[in-house]
């Protein structure tokens, strides 16, 4: 069964930086594109980066220079490094498999406010 964990979300001000973690089983993880997606409210889910086995990355205009993408594999984790974050950057992030998976996590929520 394909199952994703993501923590690390919480409130920040604008400007300010996060680090998210996304602990996935069930799957041939270190073979897998591993990817990040957020939600915002009244919008559909978006792909923000992605990270093959050998850790080569493509990031979205919206977060590329300021967000970055990694992972072990060894651990079974990506993580996703979050900078100077935007009120538009407010959203529910999840990890899940690029193409993703049906199953997904149950995201952390970023808010980005002052």
């Amino acid at each position: 069964q394909v199952q994703f964990v993501e923590s690390g979300g919480g409130l920040v001000q604008p400007g300010g930086s996060l680090g998210l973690s996304c602990a996935a089983s069930g799957f041939s993880f270190s073979w897998a594109t591993m990817g990040w997606y957020r939600q915002a409210p009244g919008k559909q889910r978006e792909l923000l980066a992605r990270i093959t086995f050998s850790s080569s990355t493509v990031y979205s205009d919206s977060v590329k220079g300021r967000f970055t993408i990694s992972r072990d594999n060894a651990k079974n984790t990506v993580a996703l490094q979050l900078n100077s974050l935007k009120p538009e950057d407010t959203a529910v992030y999840y990890c899940n498999r690029y193409p993703a998976f049906t199953d997904w996590g149950q995201g952390t929520q970023v808010t980005v406010s002052s």
